[in-house]
């Protein structure tokens, strides 16, 4: 019994380890980015501004109170007052009631929902375009975590085949085949070895902890080292000028903003009417009431809204003329990052050769000196030279990454892949 207790305790450990690592699966770029557009604390925030914004629709769909107002006017002098009567007797003052409501003419109304619909739309424009910002930097973030993630691997890569030389030449120290000198010089680059991979491991840690703080979790997160930015689809230059004109916040913020100048426009020329106020009258005078209608106009002899009218002009010329411009600046950052990203693809591709010389006279150095062919210097020198190139290769992949997602960013992709 004790036996087969020990078999299902040792089942069901398995088994929750594997569960433990299904849920940790690692992340892609794509999971990040749909991670951090659900749970980003700023993005959170951000979003009750577009909620503001659309409650000024409510607002603009308000039609105006009845006003309601009394005039009451008393017999100052007692000498006046009727004959038989005192202070407070009803004779002896004059009471109005109006009751009137202001009219919206001119399609004001309508102008002002109208305005308000349009800057709902621009909030939730402006409001993509933060999250465009934020998602571009946790991609960086995430980028930054793959690369310190690679360098851990490599140190930890080159740390444990200088272990095992520490072994192996502690082994012929003893069988008198090397000199003291020999070990002492592979033991000391082994200890340099593993102050850096301490360096590195915390470094690592440091940037997972800003990822999980931008992606807005709490939970220990593990990227995909493995994964190939190609799959997300870059075409030629030509798509992704039109693509950006149809995904680019920016872009779209611009041509929102034209749609709001357009729609203030109407509204401020309407306002340039006046606003008639009509209403009903109760008088009662000595006792006696009276009934009548009653009805205000302002005279738009000097103010008809010219300056407001004047700057809802500019404020349209201002916005098509950013638009304009935006135009032009989109073309010449997607075209520098399309060109950097392909000189950076070509550049790993370049790289692949060096990286195979480096690692055959790595390997052929290490089978001369374990054999006697050649000094501990040699082989010292080429493992140094290994690392840095495979450093340098790191460098590279990290660069091709890094332009990879700044062209995602600049033609308005990165959304897209958070949805």
């Amino acid at each position: 019994m004790t036996f087969i207790f020990k078999i299902f305790l040792y089942l069901a450990i398995v088994v929750g380890g594997l569960q433990s690592l299904h849920a940790q699966t690692p992340y892609t770029l794509e999971k990040v980015l749909k991670t951090t557009r659900l749970n980003n604390p700023i993005l959170k925030s951000e979003h009750y501004n577009v909620a503001i914004a659309e409650s000024d629709i409510l607002s603009a769909e308000l039609r105006p109170n009845l006003v309601l107002s009394n005039e009451t006017i008393q017999i100052a002098n007692s000498s006046d007052f009727e004959n038989s009567t005192n202070w407070g007797h009803p004779k002896n003052r004059e009471v109005l009631w109006q009751l009137s409501k202001t009219f919206q003419i001119m399609g004001q109304r309508q102008n002002k929902i109208e305005v308000a619909q349009k800057s709902a739309q621009l909030s939730q424009k402006e409001y993509t375009e933060i999250e465009s910002a934020v998602l571009f930097e946790v991609a960086q973030k995430w980028n930054d975590v793959w690369t310190a993630q690679k360098q851990l691997e490599l140190i930890k890569s080159a740390k444990d085949n200088i272990d095992s030389l520490v072994i192996t030449n502690q082994h012929r120290f003893r069988n008198q085949v090397i000199t003291q000198t020999d070990v002492f010089r592979t033991e000391l680059l082994a200890k340099q070895y593993a102050l850096q991979y301490a360096t590195e491991r915390q470094e690592l840690a440091n940037r997972k902890k800003e990822l999980q703080f931008i992606m807005g979790i709490q939970d220990t997160i593990q990227i995909d080292t493995s994964e190939d930015l190609g799959r997300y689809g870059l075409t030629s230059l030509n798509e992704l000028l039109q693509q950006s004109m149809e995904f680019r916040s920016d872009i779209q913020v611009a041509k929102s903003m034209i749609e709001v100048s357009e729609s203030n426009i109407h509204l401020q020329k309407s306002m340039a009417y006046p606003q008639p106020e009509i209403g009903v009258i109760y008088n009662a005078q000595n006792k006696v009431p009276h009934f009548g209608f009653a009805a205000s106009i302002d005279l738009p002899f000097f103010d008809r809204n010219q300056g407001e009218v004047k700057k809802s002009l500019i404020q349209r010329d201002q916005a098509e003329q950013q638009f304009h411009t935006l135009q032009t600046q989109l073309q010449t950052e997607i075209t520098t990052a399309y060109e950097s990203h392909r000189v950076q693809l070509q550049n790993i591709k370049n790289y692949q050769s060096v990286l195979e010389q480096s690692q055959t006279i790595l390997d052929n150095i290490k089978y001369a000196y374990l054999r006697g062919g050649t000094s501990i210097v040699d082989f010292l020198e080429a493992q140094s030279s290994w690392l840095e190139t495979q450093e340098q290769y790191n460098d590279v992949l990290e660069q091709y990454r890094q332009s990879h997602i700044q062209l995602l960013y600049v033609a308005g992709l990165i959304n897209q892949l958070a949805q």
